[in-house]
């Protein structure tokens, strides 16, 4: 489920400004689907098999927006009433205002916590994540999530061909993923992509910020969507040993299929506490 569309956190290389979206407003101006609840509440009450709803792929479920709203805590009561499981990717410690509800979802049938980390330099972090907390704090939260039994699941990327496509940076977010006890990490390889309308964005952002880097782009990249590091062989050698080693999940496939599976729990109840 998308219950927003636009997101105001400003990551500069973000896929959801892609023109293939065909989204016919500003992208920070965010749209709220009204009547999203009302037709989530109609489905799930007349599903009779359960299964985990998921959200946060197109639009952080978490931006400032719902603060006020509320529309995601308002989904997760529905979530809870009706017997299903949730899952959501965020970048923002605001999901802690609903840990309760995730305890509760997570007791009576599963709760999973996805959370992007991309760079462990907080300075650099606020360059290409403006508007959200920074690693650090994520990973403040990846740990009580962890504390209250909620598993988690980190999405390593984007990994930046010459900006934060480096040892030092996959080391420390590692480390942090250990550090909170992830559940796996998925990391398809070290890159990103581009297409129309991120593109043209990202490269203005680079620009401004990161004089030059643009030209590195356009040479040795030009218009692919498929932005592979220079250095993704070694740094998938570190990722799969460290996450093997630690007993952390790095197959994506693997990860989505535990992502995607119900829980067969004899304990699964309905309760309705709202």
């Amino acid at each position: 489920m998308n219950l927003y569309r636009g997101c105001s956190h400003g990551c500069i290389y973000c896929d959801s400004r892609s023109s293939v979206y065909q989204m016919n407003h500003e992208f920070e101006d965010i749209e709220v689907k009204e009547n999203a609840l009302d037709l989530l509440k109609k489905s799930l009450k007349n599903k009779r098999q359960k299964v985990m709803i998921g959200t946060g792929s197109m639009a952080d479920p978490y931006m400032p927006i719902e603060k006020g709203l509320e529309y995601t805590r308002s989904a997760l009561k529905l979530i809870y009433k009706y017997g299903h499981g949730f899952t959501c990717i965020t970048k923002s410690d605001l999901i802690l205002r609903d840990i309760d509800l995730l305890k509760k979802i997570n007791e009576n049938t599963k709760a999973v916590v996805q959370m992007t980390l991309t760079t462990s330099d907080e300075e650099l972090c606020r360059i290409l994540e403006p508007n959200v907390c920074t690693t650090k704090r994520r990973a403040e939260v990846l740990k009580r999530l962890n504390e209250n039994n909620i598993p988690t699941v980190v999405w390593l990327c984007p990994i930046l061909p010459f900006i934060n496509d480096n040892e030092k940076n996959i080391n420390q977010i590692l480390d942090y993923c250990i550090e909170s006890d992830v559940k796996g990490i998925i990391c398809f390889e070290m890159g990103m992509t581009l297409r129309d309308g991120n593109r043209q964005y990202f490269y203005k952002k680079l620009d401004e910020d990161f004089p030059g880097v643009k030209e590195k782009y356009i040479t040795h990249f030009k218009s692919n969507y498929h932005i592979p590091s220079p250095n993704n062989a070694k740094l998938m050698k570190i990722f799969n040993k460290r996450t093997s080693d630690a007993g952390i999940m790095n197959n994506a496939s693997e990860i989505f299929n535990y992502l995607y599976e119900f829980p067969d729990k004899n304990t699964t109840k309905q309760s309705v506490l709202f």
